[in-house]
This record gives C-alpha cells, sequence and structure tokens, in this order.
C-alpha cells in the first residue's frame, strides 16, 4: 500500500535520512525503533506528506505523492492519513466531539454526518459519556482515545503515531496498545508507529530499527 524509495532527507550538511527503502501493507502494524536522532520521526513526517524529501519517492496505491502540489498534498493526507502524536494535540476550547468532528468538517462533510461519526468512533472508543468534554476534563487516556477518534474520522488508508503512548502511565499505555490491535482485527486498519515503548514496539507485526539514518538488520 505505502512504498517509500531511497529517500534522502538532508538539513544544512546534515544527512537525517539515507536512502531509506520501506513498504507497508494494508492492514499492518510496523513499529519503527531506534535511538533518538536516528531519523524515524523525520521519517514519519515524510510518509505523512507533512514534510518533502530530498530525495526518492512516497507513493501511496502506486500514486506518487513527491510531485503533488502543496494543496493537492494537504486534500490528500486529509482523506487518507491520521495522525496520533505523543501529546494528542487536541484544541482545548473544542470539546471531544468537536475535536474528532474537524478532520471531517475541512474535507467538506456535512456537519450532521461528521458529527454523527465522531459520535459512533468515540462510543467505540468507550467514550460515549464524554463527548462533551472538553481536553482539560479528560484524564490523559482519554485524551488520547479521543485523538485516536479523530485520526480515524476519515477512514484513513493509515494511521501515523508518534511516540503516542508516551506521556501515558503504565495502565493507560497497555488500554492504547490494545485499542491499536483492535482496530487492526476490526478495521483492517494499518499503522506505522515509532515508538521507544519496547512492548508495544514487541506486539507489532514487525519491528524496523533505526540507526543512523537507515534501517538496519
Amino acid at each position: 500500500m505505502i512504498q517509500a524509495k531511497n529517500i534522502i532527507k538532508r538539513y544544512g550538511s546534515l544527512e537525517v535520512l539515507r536512502g531509506v527503502d520501506v513498504s507497508i501493507s494494508q492492514g499492518e502494524v510496523v513499529s519503527i525503533v531506534g535511538p533518538s536522532g536516528a531519523g524515524k520521526t523525520t521519517l514519519l513526517q515524510i510518509l505523512g506528506t507533512l514534510d518533502r524529501p530530498d530525495g526518492g519517492t512516497v507513493t501511496y496505491d502506486g500514486v506518487d505523492m513527491t510531485h503533488m502540489s502543496d494543496n493537492e498534498l494537504a486534500h490528500f493526507r486529509n482523506k487518507n492519513i491520521g495522525f496520533v502524536f505523543q501529546f494528542h494535540q487536541l484544541l482545548p476550547e473544542f470539546t471531544s466531539i468537536e475535536n474528532v468532528a474537524i478532520p471531517a468538517l475541512i474535507g467538506g462533510e456535512n456537519r450532521e454526518t461528521a458529527y454523527r461519526r465522531a459520535k459512533e468512533l468515540l462510543e467505540y472508543m468507550g467514550l460515549g459519556d464524554r463527548l462533551n468534554h472538553k481536553p482539560a476534563q479528560l484524564s490523559g487516556g482519554e485524551r488520547q482515545r479521543v485523538a485516536v477518534a479523530r485520526a480515524l474520522i476519515n477512514k484513513p488508508k493509515v494511521i501515523l503515531a508518534d511516540e503516542p503512548s508516551g506521556s501515558l502511565d503504565t495502565a493507560n499505555k497497555q488500554e492504547l496498545h490494545q485499542l491499536f490491535f483492535k482496530l487492526r482485527d476490526e478495521m483492517q486498519q494499518t499503522f506505522v508507529i515509532v515508538t521507544h515503548d519496547e512492548m508495544l514496539a514487541e506486539q507489532a507485526d514487525r519491528i524496523l530499527h533505526m540507526k543512523d539514518g537507515n534501517f538496519i538488520s
């Protein structure tokens, strides 16, 4: 489904990614691990079309992202890629259901349909009684589940997660990890997860080890 070939990324004289190749299949959970500075987050941003490589190509189902305009990439990203970050990045002034519905509204969905889908997802996450709570009224685990619901709202091809359990305690980490694999099993959802969490990494279908800007055996 996702093919990245010979990805190169430089920041000035620093070569952060050095010819990375990776292929991700539909319904696969892939974890990327490695020391800080290895290039993991940079690769995730390029796979998510948030940044452009200096060399190489990224394709989704054979569609090349490399030569799309910024507007085309933004539209593709909204419809096809969900993001989950370490610190959830929910908008504090909006309720759970509003936060989840926002990507659908941005994508042109009508309000009734967007909110109905958001409500269904939050109920699926066990947050049916938190629809109208703002982030400050939620626990850390609840905020991260709202963030996962937001990532799912447009039925993306893939969810890219950057240290998704990094700010959670042990119980909430386990709950979030179980949720990812439930989504894979029940929805055939694809995940690419950058993590330092060994337990999450070991549960993935594949672990890719990164060092000095490339994958190692």
